[in-house]
């Protein structure tokens, strides 16, 4: 219980100190990284790391993200509760259970077998039942299950992959980190009609997103 109170504790104070004060100011985004225990979601000795500001390996090379890139990756998608969403990288499932508690329903694509069962088995036992873990390449993206409302990918991408472009929904939205694998900047994709929008927003830092539409030799890190 000392331990629970003690976590609580650090989960509000990332709350003020890495996301309000931050800029982060959508009230559901904040509430869902609220009420997700992100400590559930690394190994058991980074427990007490699991509300630093950075990202934390998970194992397989992978991370999970900082929680201020989590909270702004997806405040910049404007989530309703009727959306349909992608996501490409489920790593430890964290994203995706941020994602469950503001959409309808949740698809998630993971490269590494064992990262994806894993993911499945503690998503499922911590109850969210609306997100459906898939393992395959995620630059091709689910389209027996497109069209989506909103697509968020978790790994850099040397360019927007053109299988997400197309199962995304008219009038959709996609982020995604794009660059080398020094310099990445979070693009925002709207897609209107025959017209394809793409905003800039920050820097940032991911693993490669790697398959037939990102890098089929990722870069060493």
């Amino acid at each position: 219980m000392r331990e629970d109170r003690e976590l609580a504790a650090k989960r509000l104070e990332m709350l003020e100190k890495q996301l309000r004060r931050r800029g982060i100011t959508d009230e559901k985004v904040l509430s869902a990284m609220d009420a997700v225990p992100r400590h559930k979601f690394v190994a058991e000795e980074l427990r007490e790391r699991a509300y630093e500001d950075a990202p934390l390996p998970i194992g397989d090379g992978q991370t999970i993200s900082q929680p201020y890139i989590v909270a702004a990756m997806t405040a910049a998608l404007r989530i309703k509760s009727s959306d349909r969403i992608l996501e490409i990288g489920t790593g430890c499932g964290y994203q995706a259970a941020i994602l469950s508690r503001l959409g309808k329903e949740v698809f998630s694509v993971e490269r590494r077998p064992k990262l994806a069962a894993e993911a499945s088995k503690r998503l499922t036992e911590l109850g969210y039942a609306n997100v459906h873990v898939h393992c395959g390449d995620g630059t091709l993206g689910l389209p027996e299950f497109a069209p989506f409302d909103t697509i968020l990918v978790a790994a850099a991408a040397p360019a927007v992959p053109k299988p997400l472009l197309a199962q995304l929904a008219e009038g959709g939205r996609m982020i995604l980190p794009v660059g080398d694998e020094e310099n990445q900047l979070l693009q925002l994709v709207e897609k209107l009609g025959n017209t394809v929008l793409t905003n800039t927003l920050e820097g940032c830092r991911f693993v490669p997103l790697v398959g037939y539409h990102g890098w089929q030799n990722p870069p060493q890190r």
